[in-house]
């Protein structure tokens, strides 16, 4: 029996229908996996042995109850076969803090995707300038006047934070917008913190699209999500509608591009946001869309993650 572990935000405030985690462990249950839920704040080492309170839990296919919590165990992470490190940003000191336990679980012997050096390493934004030829143009700075520089050049842009998600704080600024000094004051707290600035690309209209990869592996659908009436940003967060398509052959060689190098860096379970054919994000600390997916075409790429688990755990 696999004893499997998971790190992730409070299940009881999920939502259901489409909460990638709660997939994975409905699916990680029918395989009778020992299944480990914990929280950023159970991690805790002890005389350099890490640990977690963790608590056995039992899921259900049910909107109104869909789990339900056995005993609580002070378990040591070697003692799990895989952790999956499932927690939303922010990208805080105490997500860092939780990378460096889970390094002692790996070191170890404990699989833990994604690796913790490289949710470190690979900032969700930052990490797409590794691949400058498959991105808009953009500038990564917090000084004012570069800004100012790249939006004067490019005319329409786009303004977001780098540890941000679902869409939030992400300004689209257009050539003589008005607002450009209070949006760039906001973003980089009057020159002291980063941003990232992109051109504007118009093909958002089509979808922001999810590619998903699995250990290197690309997925054979993606999830468009189309921004709604007014709106520039396609998260479904910000009330971007969903719509599942099978991969283009663009976007299958651009994937297959990156493929490769994430799984060498350890990144087990990624997911790119693909515009147009620019790379804009490489979203690695709690990528989603699997639900949506298999609903639409019944191709489970949560049975995908646990097939490749145990491949791996079993022959690497």
């Amino acid at each position: 029996m696999m004893k499997f572990g998971i790190i992730m935000d409070p299940i009881s405030n999920i939502k259901v229908s489409k909460d990638s985690n709660l997939k994975i462990l409905l699916k990680a249950q029918e395989r009778n996996y020992e299944i480990f839920y914990m929280e950023l704040q159970d991690l805790y080492v002890e005389k350099g042995n890490p640990y977690a309170l963790a608590k056995k839990i039992i899921l259900k296919q049910n909107k109104e109850s869909w789990f339900e919590f056995k005993e609580t165990t002070r378990i040591p992470l070697s003692d799990l076969d895989v952790i999956l490190m499932r927690k939303d940003p922010p990208f805080d000191i105490d997500y860092i803090y939780a990378t460096y336990i889970l390094d002692l679980a790996e070191l170890k012997g404990t699989f833990v995707a994604n690796k913790p050096q490289s949710l470190r390493d690979c900032n969700e934004k930052v990490y797409t300038s590794w691949f400058p030829k498959l991105t808009p143009e953009t500038i990564i700075t917090s000084n004012p006047y570069l800004i100012k520089d790249f939006h004067k050049t490019h005319k329409n842009i786009i303004l977001k934070p780098l540890d941000g998600m679902g869409g939030a704080s992400i300004f689209k600024v257009t050539e003589n917008d008005p607002n450009l000094s209070v949006i760039i004051e906001t973003l980089t707290n009057h020159g002291s913190a980063y941003c990232m600035a992109q051109e504007f690309i118009p093909d958002i209209t089509l979808g922001d699209k999810r590619i998903i990869i699995i250990n290197g592996e690309v997925m054979p659908y993606v999830l468009a999500r189309i921004p709604a009436k007014g709106e520039t940003r396609g998260n479904i967060a910000a009330g971007g509608t969903g719509v599942v398509q099978e991969i283009s052959e663009r976007d299958l060689n651009l994937a297959k591009e990156i493929a490769p190098i994430l799984k060498q860096k350890g990144l087990f379970w990624v997911g790119l946001d693909v515009i147009g054919n620019k790379l804009t994000e490489i979203n690695v600390t709690c990528p989603t869309c699997i639900v949506e997916i298999e609903q639409a075409t019944g191709f489970s790429i949560a049975d995908k993650i646990l097939d490749s688990l145990e491949k791996k755990l079993k022959y690497e």
